[in-house]
């Protein structure tokens, strides 16, 4: 199996919305990164970043959610892009994995979800923790989850269930035979602070939640998984990507 990374665009939000202390005035750049997985048994994407559309016109795809989280990657840096890159299109692959249902997460999708994810996604007041169902909302077929789940019954990729950002945020575990073994943690560890400090970000749906989730995610790299981050951007400038796999 071999695991790429790919750009999924790039986003500029205030610092403290993550490190709760930083000055207001002060922001961040923050990668949106998708992984491909070409598993034996078929192509798995972990997330599918920002849509296409965004760098153009970030209101007409996000609304007033364009003010808070700013796009500022390339037109044509998406994941699309990304696996034309690798010569695959969206034919290719044969599932989508979607640690949460935020539009940074999930702008190309046909997905395995938590389902206590798509319930908070189709809730009353979605729109104002952040779900946009223009995102997500298609005909396709929706594959809920609603504890562990080893995706293809050998152990290589296994989907961990993470409440506390969102109530259905899911990291996935992944076994490499060479590069060893990594854990897609998406933003229940969106920067390296989040978890060496045990921070928990403002845009938190549960911070007791959160908390056991980042425990969690401890005991796994205390077991020797390399933690992926959901938007670090001194891990991402250090990652392989693209065509440089790890296998």
């Amino acid at each position: 199996m071999k695991m790429h990374c790919l750009s999924g665009g790039r986003l500029r939000m205030r610092k403290s919305i993550y490190v709760p202390d930083a000055d207001r005035s002060e922001t961040i750049e923050l990668p949106v990164i998708s992984i491909l997985l070409r598993h034996p048994q078929g192509n798995v994407l972990f997330d599918t970043g920002c849509h296409p559309s965004v760098p153009e016109d970030p209101r007409a795809r996000w609304g007033g959610l364009a003010k808070l989280m700013v796009p500022i990657m390339q037109p044509g840096e998406h994941v699309m892009n990304g696996l034309a890159a690798l010569g695959l299109s969206a034919d290719d692959i044969d599932v989508v994995v979607c640690s949460h249902l935020h539009p940074d997460h999930c702008g190309c999708n046909a997905f395995v979800i938590h389902a206590n994810e798509l319930e908070a996604a189709r809730a009353p007041d979605a729109a104002e923790s952040g779900y946009l169902s223009a995102d997500w909302e298609h005909p396709m077929v929706l594959d809920t989850i609603a504890g562990e789940r080893d995706l293809f019954g050998d152990g290589r990729i296994i989907l961990i269930p993470l409440p506390g950002h969102t109530p259905g945020t899911t990291g996935a575990l992944v076994a490499l035979e060479r590069s060893g073994t990594f854990f897609l943690a998406s933003d229940t560890v969106s920067l390296r602070l989040t978890l060496k400090h045990g921070i928990v970000p403002r845009n938190t749906w549960n911070a007791e939640a959160l908390l056991k989730s980042l425990s969690e995610v401890g005991r796994i790299e205390a077991s020797g998984a390399t933690i992926l981050c959901g938007h670090d951007a001194a891990q991402w400038d250090g990652l392989r990507k693209g065509a440089h796999a790890y296998d």
